[in-house]
Formats: structure tokens, sequence, C-alpha cells
């Protein structure tokens, strides 16, 4: 990659609350195409789902305007009040006065508003469907869940702080294991990799380096079919790759 700055390839966040209001956190988690990753988290003793939602995305967003970014990149989350706020509802409230179409003053403004001030150019907001799967969407999900319980996890890619130390492996068993199990993990891609494949869907670089958890730049100067597991990643010539299933006996596992 040279002397090019290492960009931001994904982006994910969440929040979580014990009793909505009670105990709540946050959880992000940024992935660099040098295949490297960084995880941020955060708790507030009372609050609500939704803000713990609003703060995780808020964190993501101000991490971001200081670190380079793939064209590609989009903030990944499953709260589509987030989503629903910032693309569909905050110009009607701001013209209201930061009312609600009944009337009532907008919840969580204080939080809306900073969001509004942090938005960043050409980054996409992208709904994903809660536990169900995604490794990036269920790690966060883990951070802010432990965080609303009073034991930060250990994070990725932080150091000298509270929020990574390591934990206890009594609390690491009662939290059910912050990260998926390795098998879990992989499970979960080739299963995604299967339904990619037989839909046909074609796939930027920066998606197709996250599901084979490779560094982007590998990808770089591909131009031919290749094997990979049980498909064949076939170049598309537009910039995207296509998985297909067997390619005649081409693929085999690696």
């Amino acid at each position: 990659m040279g002397d090019r700055p290492v960009r931001v390839v994904a982006a994910a966040c969440d929040g979580a609350c014990s009793g909505n209001p009670g105990p709540g956190g946050w959880g992000a988690l940024l992935r660099f195409e040098d295949g490297s990753r960084r995880e941020l988290g955060g708790a507030a003793a009372a609050t609500t789902n939704n803000r713990m939602e609003l703060t995780a995305a808020l964190a993501v967003l101000e991490t971001l305007k200081d670190l380079p970014r793939h064209p590609d990149l989009a903030l990944r989350t499953d709260s589509r009040y987030l989503i629903d706020g910032l693309e569909k509802w905050m110009a009607g409230w701001k013209r209201k006065g930061w009312r609600t179409a009944s009337g009532s003053a907008v919840l969580n403004r204080d939080l809306w508003e900073q969001l509004d001030a942090a938005r960043l150019p050409g980054l996409a907001l992208r709904h994903v469907r809660g536990h169900s799967g995604d490794p990036d969407n269920d790690r966060c999900d883990a951070i802010a869940v432990a965080f609303s319980r009073g034991q930060p996890p250990s994070l990725a890619g932080e150091s000298g702080s509270a929020a990574a130390q390591p934990v206890d492996a009594d609390v690491v068993a009662e939290l059910s294991d912050p990260a998926p199990p390795p098998l879990q993990q992989l499970l979960s891609r080739l299963e995604l990799a299967d339904r990619l494949a037989g839909g046909g869907y074609g796939l930027t670089a920066v998606e197709l380096a996250r599901l084979l958890e490779v560094p982007i730049a590998s990808l770089e100067g591909k131009g031919d079919p290749w094997p990979w597991r049980d498909w064949l990643v076939r170049p598309l010539g537009d910039g995207r790759w296509r998985l297909e299933r067997g390619a005649g006996g081409l693929a085999r596992p690696q």
C-alpha cells in the first residue's frame, strides 16, 4: 500500500439498555483496509436504548472525521430510529422548531443536533437486521451489552484505559462471550457467501474484502477468476466481483 494512508473500509454501531430506561451501553467498530480494526464503547447510568443508539453513531462520526475513508464506506446500524431521524425526520423537526408532527418536543434533541453537526459528506447509513448473524453488528451489540452491565470488555485497538482491560473469565462466561466463537463467525461468513453466490450479486472491493477477511489491497490487480473455499471469485470488470458456486470444479477449499 506504500505511503497511502490506511483507510476505513467498514463501520458499525449499536446501543443497549437494561430496563429502557435504565443502565445503558453503546458499542462501535471500524475496520481498516490493512485488516486491522478499532473498537469503541461506553456506558451511561440512566438512559434509554435510543439514546445509546444515537451516542454510538455520534462516536463513530466524530472518530471518522479525522481518518481517511474508502469512498464506499457506509455506517451499518440496526436502528431505524437513527436512520429515519437523520434521513427523513430531521428536516421537518427543524422547520417546526424541533417539534414533531403532533406538536410535542423532539426527544433526544441534544444528540440529534450533535449528529446533524457531525454529518460526513458521502457517508451513507445502511440498515442491518439485528441479531441476524452479522459479525460486526453482533460484536457491537456485545460491547454495548457488556458496558450496560458495568463490565467493560477488552476493545480492539484501544490501550491504557479501563475499557481496554481484560475481563475476568467468569464475567466473559456470564456475558456469553462478547465475540462470536471463531467457528460461528466462519459459519456466518460461509452462509452469507452461499446466499450471495445463489443470488448472483456483485460485490464491491470493500464488501468482498470484508467477507473474505483480507486487506482490500490484496484484491488490487486480480484480473482473473480465483478460488476461495467452495466458490470461484470472478471479476466483473467494473470494480466488482461475483461469487459462483463450484464453478465447474475450479473452486476448491483453501
